[in-house]
């Protein structure tokens, strides 16, 4: 079981059964102050039993709660703003047989404060019963009003991975005027796996090659990649769209995670706008966001783009629209052009959860020999030169360490991942 701030995530059944999720949603109920709790899941088939089993806790604690049933991440981060807090039943990515929960006070996830009062056992005081109300949300009509109308109905694909973006994504975006088609509705007989930024997605690849872009999404919508004649692009072309979106509405601070991008960051300075990085975690970046007043931003590792004005969250369905929107423009066209120059890499290995620690310092003892310049905000980054960095860290959400690079020179980037991963190997090894 994994318990970050990422939120809780487990195989169901296995290191994660109903009475863990009795435990967590028991000790959140101490941080939400406005007794009144937003829930909602993504199409996982065991989100309904943990749902209920969530939802009574709460209420046995004297929590209202407010279920909007099967619904993407983003909208119950956008509905948590207006009742104070709020769960969501999912493992984002992970696959099927995992399950987990997200925990949100105020509109954003929880931080590394709050985190031991979810997973260290807390007594609650014996309260009136909360009540359960099923609620709709206004986020389609409130993210199409941010959007504004496209007038030159532009064909998209849209592959929703049987997650729960379905009555969400291809709505929004017919409603600002684009023509959609619609793959995997359904999580029966889905085409591909429920993580788009590892998945080959064949299927959108074929059907967009006729038309003028093609979405995928994760099973609770808040990952976003784009596929573009045919081809898809590395899940930080979503951010670095968002980035340019955001530059061409006046924005000019941006926040954004050590494993971004260099491209992205280099575009916003560019262009007038200033950078300042997070750890990976999109909890980390919008922490971050608040505390120094960030426009937008987001992590290019997750294809997750931030709004914070709209929403303190990766923001998978409000990007695909904002992308749309930029569709035939030449602002479109020179954030691709751009950021074609760079190639990303993210590979990761298994390793046992308990040698994590000591694999990374030994491998950081090395890199500063080895790198002029180096960082240790998440896990430990070299930077290499001007175009090209490495970085290792410990996973939020899966028993992996993830190995991370990027340089103008594609066969550099190959071999520097490559090179790390038997560093990597070689340590663990020797340390066992």
């Amino acid at each position: 079981m994994k318990k970050t701030i990422s939120g809780i995530r487990g195989i169901f059944g296995k290191d994660l059964q109903l009475r863990d999720t009795m435990e967590f949603a028991n000790n959140f109920s101490t941080l939400i102050k406005s007794k009144k709790c937003v829930i909602g899941k993504d199409t996982r088939p065991t989100g309904s039993m943990i749902k209920e089993t969530v939802s009574a806790t709460l209420m046995k604690n004297g929590i209202d709660v407010f279920d909007l049933g099967t619904v993407p991440t983003p909208v119950v981060f956008k509905e948590a703003r207006k009742y104070g807090a709020g769960i969501v039943i999912s493992s984002s990515h992970n696959p099927m047989e995992w399950n987990g929960m997200k925990f949100i006070i105020d509109g954003r996830g929880i931080n590394e404060q709050e985190l031991p009062q979810i997973i260290e056992h807390q007594e609650t005081l014996q309260s009136q019963i909360g009540i359960e109300e099923k609620i709709t949300s206004s986020y389609i009509e409130d993210a199409a009003q941010i959007i504004g109308n496209i007038e030159n109905q532009p064909e998209i694909v849209v592959d929703i991975g049987g997650g729960a973006a379905r009555g969400f994504a291809p709505e929004l975006l017919e409603k600002i005027g684009c023509s959609v088609k619609v793959l995997n509705n359904e999580l029966s007989g889905s085409s591909r796996g429920p993580d788009p930024t590892s998945d080959k997605l064949l299927e959108l690849s074929q059907a967009s090659i006729k038309k003028e872009i093609g979405f995928a999404f994760d099973l609770d919508g808040d990952r976003l990649v784009v596929v573009r004649n045919g081809k898809k692009q590395t899940p930080d072309v979503t951010l670095g769209l968002g980035v340019a979106k955001s530059l061409e509405l006046g924005f000019k601070k941006f926040v954004l995670s050590i494993d971004s991008s260099v491209s992205v960051e280099k575009y916003i300075k560019e262009n007038g706008g200033s950078v300042q990085r997070s750890k990976v975690g999109e909890a980390n970046v919008i922490d971050l966001m608040l505390k120094t007043s960030a426009q937008a931003g987001g992590e290019g590792s997750s294809g997750g783009f931030i709004l914070p004005e709209f929403n303190y969250c990766r923001e998978g369905i409000l990007t695909s629209g904002l992308i749309a929107s930029m569709l035939g423009t030449s602002k479109f066209n020179e954030i691709l052009d751009y950021m074609e120059n760079y190639f990303q890499i993210r590979d990761k290995t298994k390793i046992d959860s308990n040698f994590h620690d000591k694999v990374i310092e030994e491998i950081s003892s090395k890199f500063a020999k080895e790198y002029s310049e180096t960082s240790t905000l998440d896990g430990f980054k070299g930077i290499i030169d001007e175009n090209s960095w490495v970085l290792i860290r410990k996973s939020n959400t899966e028993d992996i360490i993830r190995v991370s690079a990027e340089s103008n020179d594609k066969e550099k980037c190959k071999n520097i991942v490559k090179n790390t991963l038997e560093m990597v190997k070689q340590s663990y090894e020797k340390i066992k």
